[in-house]
């Protein structure tokens, strides 16, 4: 797959969305949930297949950063967090742990 731009995170949370990254991921408890399923995942389990940052159109301190995840089952969504002093440190903190290998 090609690295793609995106001018806004809807924009980029619609196009993932079609090309199968439809689960959503939060942080629970220190793992990594897939919201619909409940199932959940070690670091080992999952990789960062992309990732990408944004700005807010009329606030430079509005910053968020998108992540595009796998599963080792398959399973492919996103989570999102703030960038910069708004984020989570527990959530920055896992994804750090996880596996980088970018592919779209």
């Amino acid at each position: 797959m090609n690295v793609k731009a995106y001018r806004t995170m809807t924009e980029a949370v619609q196009d993932l969305k079609q090309r199968g990254f439809t689960a959503n991921f939060e942080l629970l408890g220190g793992r990594f949930r897939a919201v619909e399923t409940g199932k959940t995942f070690e670091p080992s389990d999952l990789t960062i297949v992309a990732h990408y940052r944004f700005e807010g159109m009329s606030d430079p301190d509005d910053l968020s950063i998108l992540y595009a995840i796998e599963t080792n089952d398959g399973t492919r969504g996103l989570i999102a967090d703030a960038y910069g002093p708004y984020a989570n440190a527990d959530l920055a903190a896992f994804l750090r742990t996880v596996p980088l290998h970018e592919e779209i």
